[in-house]
């Protein structure tokens, strides 16, 4: 299970940009909402905007513009602070820390979504990694499922649990099984990590409401029910 029965935030972190955290975490959130419990995702900040808006998506996908919120929006797609630092744009820790708790606080359960990888600098000094350990939520790593994974995601687990954040389980997204290496690459991060790791085929479907459904059908228990709070 992704979340357990008294979670009330959960992070969706990457081992990378591009790996598929935003499907996931519309798909969690969506299917959530569709349960009955009032989630709500929180990005930190928006680099590359337009035309990438990963909160839009998130809302799109739960057909609610009140189901997932960014605080800041860049252009240049960039680390956000050096985004920030080239727009002449101040971006402190202490008030990107401050909104997005505020943020997961509204909800009954919070998702916070992660920018690129843990080591991605925020603010000056803060990294994607401090907050997700500042924000005291638990993880679930976003992977890609191919060669050189075990590498990537062995680190990105390494790196949060040395700082005491509960990794909950893998996703090696967008699993073919078509090589060697992504048939093993499951079986090889339970081994190395011993966390239980699921796997999300490519999805078929063109709309973000089309795509979190294929999600909830990929993830076997992704979330807690009603029964479960």
């Amino acid at each position: 299970m992704i979340l357990e029965h008294d979670d009330e935030r959960i992070a969706v972190v990457g081992t990378d940009t591009g790996v598929g955290k935003t499907v996931i975490t519309a798909g969690v959130t969506a299917t959530l909402r569709d349960d009955g419990i009032d989630a709500r995702a929180v990005k930190p900040v928006q680099t590359g905007y337009p035309p990438d808006d990963d909160a839009g998506f998130v809302a799109d996908a739960c057909d609610d513009s009140d189901a997932a919120s960014c605080f800041k929006y860049l252009e240049e797609p960039l680390a956000p602070r050096v985004a920030a630092e080239r727009a002449g744009i101040d971006l402190s820790d202490g008030e990107i820390r401050k909104r997005c708790d505020s943020a997961l606080e509204s909800a009954e359960v919070g998702v916070l979504e992660g920018v690129g990888g843990l080591h991605v600098p925020l603010a000056e000094g803060y990294e994607v990694i401090d907050l997700v350990t500042d924000l005291e939520c638990p993880a679930v790593v976003v992977t890609r499922s191919g060669l050189g994974t075990l590498n990537h995601t062995t680190l990105t687990v390494e790196a949060l649990e040395h700082r005491g954040v509960d990794v909950r389980s893998i996703i090696c997204n967008e699993y073919r099984g078509e090589t060697v290496a992504e048939r093993t690459n499951v079986g090889e991060l339970e081994r190395m990590t011993g966390h239980p790791v699921e796997t999300v085929p490519p999805l078929e479907g063109e709309t973000p409401r089309e795509l979190a459904l294929g999600v909830r059908r990929s993830i076997s228990g992704p979330v807690r029910s009603d029964a479960d709070k």
